[in-house]
């Protein structure tokens, strides 16, 4: 199985961090966030992971070299010097992942889910991890149905995780779906993923789960700093034991 991670946004709310380091490559417990992502995905097994870049792109290779540390293979895909968006991201990554299912992982969150939890063949087109809804996205964004079908609207809404299992099908039709809006004129083309998820929901190709543990949206210097503090502390008292 592949994996996307993505990781080419301008991370624009965590200046001055992100003047200077790639969001995905800010540390939390000892680690870049990207490499907890890693070590998660090579610990199921999966093989080759596509990273598309784009804000300070050159600094992945040294950060991370070509996967071998974690048995992985990556392969960097820079999107230059405007992210394609989310659906553009995963569109123009698809020529590295192929025809089969794989993982997307947006690199700047932190979870304690276990990916061997999710499927490696989706019901639908979407398999979604979704969590409780945080502080700062009270509404949430989805609905998860009791028969394990991710819906627009519901009356209990979760927020999703920014992880997901995915098949290339999902861009099948994608031009009807998005329409002409800016950025799809482009090659590659720039939008985002939300209309292929709300349109597959409406024709009942998405499915999720509800994963009740730790989840950060690591979006604010603030978040990232709360985070880093829990980590360190937990690992202190796990050496002190």
């Amino acid at each position: 199985m592949k994996a996307l991670i993505f990781a080419a946004g301008l991370g624009e709310r965590m200046r001055p961090l992100t003047d200077s380091t790639p969001k995905p490559l800010l540390s939390v417990g000892g680690k870049r966030l990207i490499e907890w992502h890693l070590e998660k995905l090579a610990a199921i097994g999966v093989g080759e992971v596509v990273v598309n870049t784009s804000w300070l792109a050159d600094q992945f290779p040294p950060s991370l070299g070509d996967g071998s540390r974690w048995g992985l293979q990556i392969q960097y895909a820079y999107e230059g010097v405007t992210p394609l968006e989310t659906g553009g991201g995963m569109g123009n990554a698809l020529q590295w992942l192929g025809d089969a299912p794989f993982i997307a992982v947006n690199g700047d969150i932190w979870c304690d889910a276990d990916f061997a939890a999710l499927p490696r063949e989706p019901a639908g087109d979407v398999h979604l991890l979704l969590v409780d809804n945080p502080a700062h996205n009270p509404r949430g964004d989805f609905a998860l149905g009791t028969d394990g079908h991710v819906h627009s609207d519901g009356a209990e809404r979760l927020t999703f995780a920014g992880i997901g299992v995915y098949r290339p099908s999902l861009f099948a039709d994608w031009r009807t779906v998005i329409g002409e809006v800016a950025g799809t004129e482009l090659t590659p083309p720039r939008f985002k993923l939300a209309p292929l998820l709300r349109a597959a929901m409406g024709r009942g190709a998405v499915t999720g789960m509800h994963h009740r543990g730790r989840w950060t949206d690591v979006g604010t210097p603030e978040r990232l700093q709360v985070l880093d503090e829990t980590l360190r502390s937990e690992v202190q008292a796990a050496s002190s034991t």
